[in-house]
């Protein structure tokens, strides 16, 4: 017997296919849309399509974007010669937000990862090799290369792989320093994270 109504239903099966979110929040998300004028929810609807419509990857630095190349490919604030390499798109706007790195990105669009049929062929690996190896018209020549990367096993197997295809080349390869979060105790930290904290120290 049907005791809700099949539109609700389907709202609530496709609200569950987005990551992190279980069927009790999609029906939550469901209930919050029901309770909204039709006007909201109609705007909503629209800045979904044009997510799909009007929403393309930069040719250079692969990240989403409303025009080709991108704003921080394109700004003459940018040093274009220090590349700072990120899994996500959601990774670079968590650097663009702290205001503190003023260089130019690569988005690789995920990590290697074996154990879900991600290869280095999956990512946009060979892109950033071309880009060091021949700037585009008009670019300066990378001279840093910065690997953003999740502190993750694939995150360090990327990260490895990556400093392989590049050492051929005259660019400095960094990678985020790795410590114990401020605010935090140590006797709360877990021992990879001391571990990696010990060996990144630094003079004071």
């Amino acid at each position: 017997m049907q005791y809700s109504s099949e539109s609700v239903e389907t709202l609530v099966e496709q609200f569950a296919t987005l990551p992190g979110i279980g069927r009790k929040t999609a029906r939550r998300l469901a209930s919050f849309i029901l309770k909204q004028p039709r006007a909201a929810v109609e705007e909503m609807a629209s800045a979904l399509i044009a997510v799909k419509d009007k929403v393309i990857f930069c040719s250079v630095c692969f990240n989403v974007a409303d025009r080709d190349p991108c704003p921080i490919c394109t700004s003459a604030k940018r040093d274009q010669r220090l590349v700072c390499v990120v899994e996500e798109p959601s990774d670079l706007m968590a650097i663009e937000r702290t205001g503190g790195f003023s260089g130019a990105y690569h988005v690789l669009g995920g990590a290697i990862s074996p154990l879900d049929g991600i290869g280095p062929e999956d990512l946009r690996i060979k892109e950033l090799v071309a880009r060091v190896a021949k700037p585009r018209e008009g670019a300066p020549s990378v001279s840093e290369i910065i690997l953003a990367v999740n502190p993750s096993v694939e995150g360090d197997t990327t990260a490895y792989y990556i400093s392989q295809l590049l050492s051929p080349f005259e660019v400095r390869i960094t990678r985020l320093a790795r410590g114990i979060p401020i605010g935090s105790d140590l006797e709360f930290t877990d021992e990879a994270t001391l571990t990696r904290a010990l060996e990144a120290r630094v003079s004071v």
